[in-house]
Parts: structure tokens; sequence; C-alpha cells
């Protein structure tokens, strides 16, 4: 009889089990977009950012029964000036980044890269100076 309280007490509520697998969801989702941006493959690339759609859309029907049966509060409304305010400091950021990108490739593509070849035409126009032993 012991047994039979102790699982009815530590058995999770519904809205506590759907939250849990919400949260799992989301963390799936950043999972999967990692790998997407950092697959060097084409092919596993699309196949990890077909998995995170799935996974959004999964989370996003999730989500929406969850509001629907009042188990999701939804934090406080934002004024549209902070979401205009973010977003033109991202915006910002995304600008900048791109002018350093772009003026770092450039510099690199105007630059001539070392290579040990160099250093051996180099090490003969000099004399016969031996860099390697």
């Amino acid at each position: 009889m012991y047994q039979q309280q102790q699982q009815k007490q530590s058995i999770l509520t519904e809205e506590d089990l759907v939250s849990t697998i919400l949260s799992d969801l989301k963390r799936v989702v950043r999972e999967y977009a990692t790998a997407a941006t950092e697959s060097t493959c084409p092919d596993i690339r699309q196949l990890f950012t077909k998995l995170m759609d799935s996974t959004l859309t999964m989370q996003g029907q999730l989500f929406q029964a969850m509001q629907q049966a009042n188990m999701y509060n939804t934090s406080s409304p934002v004024l549209r000036q902070e979401l205009d305010k973010q977003m033109k400091q991202y915006q910002q950021i995304k600008q900048k980044t791109a002018q350093f990108l772009q003026q770092t490739l450039g510099q690199q593509q105007n630059q001539t890269m070392y290579t040990p070849n160099m250093q051996q035409q180099s090490g003969q126009q000099q004399g016969s100076q031996n860099y390697y032993n």
C-alpha cells in the first residue's frame, strides 16, 4: 500500500509533463539549428534543417494546445517601442558584422598567403640558408 501511495505522489501532472515535452522540443530545435549551421556537407545540412522545421511545427502545435487548455501563460505584452529598439540594434550589429567580414575577406584576397615553398624560394635567393634540419 505504501508503494502505491508513493507512486501516485511521484507522478507528474499532465501540465508538468506537457511543459517538459515543450521544453525538450525547444532544446532539440536549438541542437538541430547548431548542427545545421556547423555542417559542411549540404545533404547533412538539409537533413538537420528539415528535422528542425518539423520539430518547430510540432513545438508550435503543442504550444497552441497548451495555450488553449490554459496550461501556458505568455509573458506580459511588450511595447512596440521596445521591439523596434531591439530590431534596430540587431540590424546595426548585422550591418557592422557584414562590413567587418567584407573588409576582412577583402584584405585576405589582397595579401599573399605564406607557404613553405615561398620560404624555400626566398632562402635560395638569399644564399644557401637551410631552415630545416
